[in-house]
């Protein structure tokens, strides 16, 4: 474990600081604002104590909202990104700082106040000169309560693209790579560690030193955020892709493809970025410009289409390319050779013990198998939903993230599991794959999907990725996620060494 921790901290050291980044840059954001929110409002609320408790009540509901939900309620509103991140973790700041401001303004003796009345000072200075400086040993403490959480909250950032250290820990989890998932973890407790003592000598600071120096970093984080995002005029490309090695093994092709020819290009790739409807949208709002996507699933899941899908792979994709272009104004380029198709699977064990060959034999049993699926094959309806109904299927389904679901049934937690036919841990696992004998899974092959007004402005990106059309096996799929999942290599060196291999770019 320690050495391959000592690997990822010397090979990754770049990836890491720029993660670093991401996350402190969100968090700081995200503090700034809150404090700027939740400080004057408490200031202004000392003189309102009913509404003061209410404002208490709401800010201690926001706290109870589960973060993953929030996201998901902003998206459709804001986007994905760093806004909907920030707001989320805005409004759980909250909380702390505005309960800390006003319990801290609040308790200041009645009996000075009285006398500041009594000397005649103004409202202002005896809010800055008396008040504020007697309340801000509280105020400090509910500031490093607000980012200590921000931090910890702001790893959930990278499931809606932000970035930040949460990136490291989800790859570790879907690649297995515990060491991986270790460094973002131990990284993001130093960093809130870290600032957290930076808040408390503050806090030993007098008011006019604190107020000076808080004037100061923001002055300076504004400054070092102006000269971040001041870039020359550039074409910038974002590739966006679902949970998994194998769709960042594909995006990390789309971009070598894409450098070859053009490599003043800025091209942004987005791994684990979200399950299929989220990155659809993601691609209809103008989020992303690019994702790989299989026919099968565009048929049964993002269009609508009159037609039971064809079983033969070429008229599938001429369908899935009709109707794509037909109601969303999409581009969809030629398929890659090899199909991804869903699957279920069961132990060795529990195929000999039950004599199951077959779903229909898994079905015939019509026992309620404990069942782990990934979010998207357990709500889709090229997935559970309509395998369920078509085979009668009596199962205790729950969902997992992707990797997880295979420790599951390799640990013996779970019966059944869904997967893919390229996935590295049938073998890994020795896990038998169940015949589809009712043929109910479409064909699934991959392909870039792009905006039809995206594919005309930028000829020269649909011609490197047709360089993909017809391209990668099966067995080499297969392969290529056991380099990651297994192996731990990093997805972009396991799609570059295949493009020079195939002389699909130069080097």
């Amino acid at each position: 474990m320690m050495q391959q921790i000592e690997q990822i901290l010397t090979t990754q050291s770049g990836e890491l600081l720029q993660a670093l980044g991401q996350h402190l840059e969100i968090s700081l954001l995200a503090l700034l604002i809150a404090a700027a929110i939740g400080i004057p409002l408490a200031i202004v609320l000392t003189a309102h104590q009913k509404l003061a408790e209410a404002m208490l009540q709401v800010t201690s509901v926001l706290q109870t909202i589960p973060s993953l939900a929030l996201l998901g309620l902003l998206i459709p509103l804001v986007g994905i990104g760093t806004i909907p991140a920030v707001i989320t973790l805005v409004l759980y700041a909250l909380m702390p700082i505005f309960q800390n401001t006003y319990t801290g303004l609040i308790g200041i003796d009645p009996a000075l106040k009285e006398a500041e009345i009594a000397f005649g000072l103004p409202r202002a200075k005896r809010l800055l000169r008396i008040e504020l400086p007697l309340a801000m040993p509280l105020i400090i403490s509910g500031l490093r309560i607000a980012l200590v959480m921000i931090i910890g909250t702001a790893t959930l950032a990278a499931l809606i693209g932000a970035g930040g250290l949460g990136t490291f820990i989800l790859v570790g989890i879907q690649s297995n790579n515990n060491a991986l998932l270790l460094v973002g973890a131990t990284l993001s407790a130093v960093l809130a560690l870290v600032v957290s003592a930076l808040i408390r000598w503050l806090g030993t600071l007098s008011f006019k030193k604190i107020t000076v120096s808080l004037a100061i970093f923001v002055g300076l984080f504004g400054v070092i955020e102006g000269m971040t995002r001041f870039q020359a005029p550039q074409t910038t490309i974002t590739i966006a892709g679902k949970l998994g090695s194998e769709p960042e093994i594909l995006m990390n092709m789309y971009r070598d493809l894409i450098l070859e020819d053009q490599s003043n290009y800025k091209v942004t790739i987005k791994p684990n970025f979200g399950g299929t409807t989220f990155l659809f949208n993601a691609l209809k709002a103008d989020k992303i410009d690019i994702y790989p996507e299989f026919t099968g699933t565009v048929l049964q899941t993002l269009v609508k289409s009159p037609t039971k899908t064809n079983q033969n792979p070429t008229k599938t994709y001429q369908l899935a390319k009709k109707s794509l272009q037909e109601q969303f104004n999409m581009t969809y380029l030629p398929p890659m050779r090899y199909q991804n198709g869903y699957d279920l699977a069961v132990t060795a064990a529990f195929a000999k013990k039950y004599n199951v060959k077959t779903i229909s034999d898994l079905a015939a049993l019509n026992q309620p198998f404990t069942a782990g699926f990934d979010p998207d094959f357990y709500h889709q309806k090229d997935g559970y939903q309509g395998l369920k109904d078509t085979y009668q299927l009596n199962l205790n389904a729950k969902i997992m993230e992707p990797s997880i679901r295979y420790k599951a049934i390799a640990d013996g937690k779970v019966d059944v599991v869904d997967g893919y036919t390229t996935d590295a841990e049938v073998a890994r696992y020795k896990l038998v794959v169940l015949e589809d004998d009712r043929h109910f899974f479409p064909p699934y092959q991959g392909a870039p999907i792009m905006k039809a007004g995206f594919a005309k402005a930028h000829p020269e990106v649909v011609k490197a990725l047709n360089r993909l059309a017809g391209q990668i096996t099966e067995s080499q799929m297969q392969e290529m996620n056991y380099q990651v999942q297994v192996k731990h290599r990093k997805a972009r060196d396991v799609a570059h060494d295949y493009l020079v291999k195939q002389k699909l770019i130069s080097h």
